[in-house]
């Protein structure tokens, strides 16, 4: 069976010693993740990184037009349900971080560097991303 699509933010900030990225726990298992929702009709994908990225951590940015990765995982549904998922990741330079948001009360939110991140989040694929950012903004310093 093919996995099912999803689209995802990468958020990140550029400091004086490096780059940041934004991980979020997931709602069901508390998991650190990235933003990440379903495709919508009429809303392009860049966009809806964007939207997901506000919803699930308050913040927003400049989006990248392009994906420029992806991942495979496998997503709980229910207590003995479980879909293949393959979601675009959109990196999301984040210019500010609100007060409050839409999903503030149901999520921790965490800025760390992309080498530290990659070892707290538990999908494997996400976590080559995330070390994948790490190499790539290391070698444009």
């Amino acid at each position: 069976m093919e996995p099912l699509k999803q689209i995802a933010a990468l958020p990140y900030v550029e400091t004086e010693r490096s780059s940041l990225v934004l991980l979020i726990t997931t709602r069901g298992m508390g998991r650190w993740s990235i933003p990440k929702g379903w495709p919508k009709s009429g809303l392009a994908s860049p966009e809806l990184a964007a939207r997901e990225a506000f919803e699930e951590a308050g913040v927003e940015g400049e989006v990248s037009r392009r994906s420029t990765s992806s991942f495979v995982y496998t997503k709980r549904l229910h207590l003995f349900s479980w879909i293949r998922c393959r979601v675009e990741v959109y990196l999301l330079e984040v210019d500010r971080q609100h007060l409050s948001w839409p999903e503030k009360a149901s999520r921790r939110f965490m800025w760390v560097e992309p080498s530290r991140a990659a070892t707290l989040v538990s999908e494997p694929q996400l976590a080559s991303v995330l070390r994948e950012f790490d190499h790539s903004t290391q070698s444009t310093a």
